[in-house]
């Protein structure tokens, strides 16, 4: 019996054949992988846009970079300092970056839990409008700590601290507005006001610069509503 010959052209269809038929299964897997991380981001996403203010979350103590743990405590300085908020990312107006979204399925994996209850810290305009300044995203711990999932954004302007050091206080408040009147004062020409110039005249005029320019102060944080940064770190209303 003779053996039949072999059809190069059939051959050739039967592995095409076979190939597209794995292929076609790789492709179901992939995109079966793909939609159960769309689903996951998903959710992920859902829970941080909702920030519904969890207690804590069952972290793995162990498995957490003790670096990136801090306390309520060392969270209000650092908000009061650089006129900070630090609220449940519901209120937050910016857009969480991949990458962020990333790190939390990375730590619910690593943890076995769904972590719940964000918050960011971010300038007050960022709970309103989006801008690129630079917001930190916390998961709470427990017992008022709380862990930094990711930062993001640009660093703050390098005089920040400092331009916002007189709204730490009363105190420091009056201390700029009497600087800025001393200042205010010296540049003032002398004989302005009158042929001669004493120090008594200086004072007078220091006196009522001062008024003026705390006039001005305290009219515009009345009328917009300002407040002092100790008061507000963790404010969710617009006027304060």
């Amino acid at each position: 019996m003779l053996l039949p010959k072999t059809n190069i052209e059939q051959k050739l269809s039967s592995i095409k054949k076979k190939r597209i038929l794995a292929e076609d299964i790789d492709l179901k897997q992939v995109y079966s992988i793909l939609s159960n991380l769309d689903n996951e981001l998903g959710r992920i996403e859902n829970n941080v846009i909702i920030g519904n203010g969890v207690a804590n979350n069952k972290f793995n103590i162990d498995l957490l970079n003790s670096d990136k743990i801090y306390h309520t405590k060392e969270i209000k300085q650092i908000c009061i300092d650089y006129r900070l908020r630090f609220l449940d990312t519901k209120y937050f107006k910016g857009t969480i970056p991949a990458e962020g979204l990333s790190k939390i399925k990375a730590l619910e994996k690593e943890h076995n839990t769904e972590i719940k209850g964000f918050k960011i810290i971010a300038p007050s305009k960022l709970f309103k409008l989006e801008d690129k300044d630079d917001p930190l995203l916390f998961a709470p711990i427990g017992n008022g700590y709380y862990y930094l999932i990711h930062q993001w954004g640009n660093d703050l302007y390098p005089f920040r601290k400092l331009l916002m050091w007189p709204f730490k206080n009363m105190a420091n408040l009056i201390i700029l507005v009497l600087l800025i009147s001393f200042l205010v004062t010296l540049i003032i020409p002398n004989g302005l006001f009158s042929k001669s110039s004493t120090n008594a005249q200086f004072w007078i005029l220091y006196f009522f610069m001062f008024k003026c320019i705390a006039s001005v102060v305290i009219f515009y944080g009345f009328a917009l509503g300002k407040n002092f940064s100790p008061a507000i770190w963790n404010s969710k209303y617009y006027n304060s």
